[in-house]
């Protein structure tokens, strides 16, 4: 159906633009403004020829570098108060006696819309082509046109009672409001019949609704700094996951860097069999993509191969090589978060701030200079330690599976200890309504659930346990004095949790009696020259520039893969 139209796209680019001074010519991104436009044409499946009508030398150059065949403009049809329409129309009679042969539909597609997508132009060429076997003669298009949702609490003028008057009927928030379209300009395609000297408008107009990204018209120098912003933007897939085993850390890291890629595009990938990662990133309302592991080790790849990132974060922990090698061969830029796994001698980076690696790898970074911290945690004040110790804080993660919550409790109250005892229990927390209820008409004891101010409750205690894991460096950067119980052999290995930066580590919590907890935490709180060194030892420790370490190094690394130094 679509071959037997012939179609022509037509691109006016006349060489006197006052805006932005011949900007049709000058560099975005690297290459003029036009060439986006025509290398986004000559991409189409139905476009039979691309022509750029210009009265300027210099542009009918540039864009027959770039592919496009050019039409010379009578100089009358590049004056200021001249419109579109004669323009096209000169365009195309010049063409179609170049070619000896008329075109079904001709489509004006303009330069300075460098964000528009080919699959947007096929799409209003197959709107308009479907459309003419619609049974509703209404619904039959002879004009389809680019349009933008343009929705706003609008107010107009009465020039005769000379007030204002609301274009709405309720104030409602914007996306209640009833859709109203605004022209892009960046298609406009009809049926050859009504390409004339006066008009390219048909009878029937259909509209394609196009992203406000690609509707960006460049006319001054504000539209050419969004549009080149967007050009450099990312499309960055984060692939974690959450559950009782692994905890929760790895989905709030993931958190932590979407929250400071404000300038790219970030999207998670969650494992359906895993629905507390899909809880959490839901709650922080970030767009988020599944795959099922239960029902095909290929589904990961297809989705992300579907999403078609320009690069790949994992943040679980044990890569599998055959997926990080798929990654690699199908030419995804790949970031790894704490990989102990096969698939780290194909990923471009790795960083770890837990973990001491016994081999040396070229393309692996760790120690606490990679830790990224939460956002709230880079504006929190530091402990000024005192000579009381008047609340103390349990937190040991999201899931705690070795319940070191109510083992530390315990020991707590058993002491000689008096004051108050704050919990936060996390997400993944199986033993919630156990402990609530235990504890519930005890007056000292004050237990939260998922908490959104973590630092303010660190800030505010005056020793904290927790576990050996990424809370750690939260508890550092505040300089809280801090007792760790380690929930695993492999939290025994986390490097930063240790007597030089401050820490009080107990080893593995299993194996740490409730008599030795008590001991610990009363010669902790009897010794306030130990809690001063412990402060001092950690506010040591820089800890507030992790993401831009992080990201100095993707950037370098980013730039290397695509040869751009």
């Amino acid at each position: 159906m679509y071959e037997e139209n012939k179609i022509l796209v037509v691109i006016p680019a006349r060489g006197g633009s006052k805006g932005i001074p011949r900007k049709n010519i000058r560099l975005l991104g690297k290459k003029p403004l036009i060439s986006h436009t025509i290398e986004m044409g000559l991409e189409s499946k139905y476009v039979d020829n691309l022509v750029v009508t210009t009265d300027d030398n210099e542009i009918k150059f540039i864009a027959e570098k770039f592919g496009a065949e050019t039409i010379k403009r009578d100089g009358k049809l590049a004056e200021d108060s001249i419109p579109l329409d004669p323009v096209i129309y000169d365009a195309t009679l010049q063409q179609e006696a170049k070619i000896n042969e008329n075109y079904d539909i001709v489509i004006t597609v303009q330069p300075t819309s460098p964000l528009l997508k080919t699959k947007t132009l096929d799409l209003a060429i197959e709107t308009l082509i479907n459309s003419w076997e619609n049974d509703n003669p209404k619904e039959q298009y002879d004009t389809i046109i680019s349009v933008v949702d343009d929705r706003h609490l609008s107010w107009g003028y009465d020039e005769e009672l000379e007030k204002y008057y609301p274009l709405y009927e309720e104030r409602l928030n914007r996306q209640y409001l009833p859709k109203a379209y605004k022209e892009t300009g960046s298609i406009f395609a009809s049926k050859r019949e009504f390409i004339k000297e006066n008009s390219r408008l048909g009878d029937n107009i259909g509209l394609i609704e196009i992203s406000k990204q690609e509707s960006i018209d460049i006319d001054n120098y504000e539209d050419w700094w969004v549009a080149e912003r967007i050009l450099k933007k990312k499309k960055i897939l984060i692939k974690t996951d959450a559950n009782h085993e692994i905890g929760t850390g790895h989905i709030f890291r993931g958190l932590a860097i979407a929250s400071k890629l404000v300038k790219h595009e970030v999207i998670f990938l969650l494992d359906e069999a895993q629905p507390l990662g899909i809880e959490i990133v839901s709650n922080n309302n970030y767009p988020f993509i599944t795959h099922d592991s239960r029902k095909s080790k290929e589904d990961i790849i297809e989705k992300i191969e579907e999403y078609d990132p320009d690069i790949v974060i994992n943040d679980i922990l044990n890569t599998n090589s055959k997926y990080v090698k798929t990654l690699y061969d199908r030419d995804y830029y790949i970031v790894n978060f704490e990989d102990l796994g096969g698939g780290i001698k194909y990923a471009h980076i790795v960083f770890d701030a837990l973990y001491e690696h016994k081999i040396p790898l070229k393309n692996l970074y760790s120690g606490h200079k990679y830790y990224i911290l939460k956002d709230e945690f880079n504006y929190q004040e530091s402990k000024l330690i005192t000579e009381e110790v008047d609340r103390i804080l349990l937190t040991f993660g999201g899931t705690d599976p070795n319940n070191f919550t109510e083992k530390t409790l315990e020991a707590i109250l058993e002491s000689s200890y008096e004051n108050e005892i704050e919990i936060i229990l996390g997400l993944g927390y199986s033993k919630k309504k156990e402990i609530q209820d235990k504890y519930k008409d005890n007056n000292r004891i004050i237990i939260y659930e998922n908490v959104r101010n973590m630092s303010e409750h660190m800030y505010n205690a005056d020793l904290i346990f927790t576990s050996a894991g990424r809370t750690m460096y939260e508890i550092a950067s505040i300089g809280v004095p801090c007792i760790c119980l380690c929930q695993n052999e492999r939290e025994l290995s986390h490097i930063f949790g240790n007597v030089e930066h401050g820490f009080i580590n107990m080893g593995l919590g299993a194996e740490v009696s409730k008599d030795e907890i008590k001991e610990t935490l009363e010669n902790t709180i009897n010794n306030y020259n130990l809690r001063l060194e412990m402060n001092k030892r950690m506010l040591s420790v820089d800890l507030k520039h992790g993401f831009e370490n992080i990201m100095n190094l993707v950037k370098k690394g980013y730039k290397e893969w695509k040869g751009e130094n």
